[in-house]
């Protein structure tokens, strides 16, 4: 039987892995071969230590909580278009060199179009 500890680490995994579709908590319990006892009380102490949130969910007639990961898993499509991947400057490029990320026009323009395509994401959503 496998320690509580290394459930909590199993469980997380599996709710981080699902994206942003989240999973239901009967789901979890049955992937990580878990009571519903021990996956409830798993799920609360990971919702406690703020790695994930609940939310109530009616799910085929019945009432349970679909489990989301607070921390997305970093994905290589977040920094596919960054203009330091392919920059000449790369290798001559630092935070205390003359060609620096700290005052790097195509950089700075790049993160201040990243910002607004996520402001008209969550405006188009109903998120402000």
């Amino acid at each position: 039987m496998p320690r509580r500890n290394e459930l909590e680490h199993k469980a997380l995994d599996v709710i981080s892995n699902n994206g942003t579709d989240g999973v239901l908590q009967s789901e979890l319990w049955r992937e990580l071969d878990a009571t519903s006892r021990e996956g409830s009380r798993i799920a609360l102490k990971l919702e406690t230590k703020g790695l994930i949130l609940r939310e109530k969910e009616l799910f085929e007639g019945r009432w349970t909580y679909r489990l989301f990961p607070k921390r997305k898993p970093a994905s290589l499509s977040s920094i596919i278009d960054s203009p330091c991947l392919m920059c000449t400057n790369d290798a001559r490029c630092g935070a205390w060199s003359p060609i620096s990320p700290n005052d790097c026009p195509r950089l700075t323009m790049w993160i201040l179009g990243v910002e607004e395509e996520e402001n008209e994401i969550a405006e188009s959503s109903g998120e402000t």
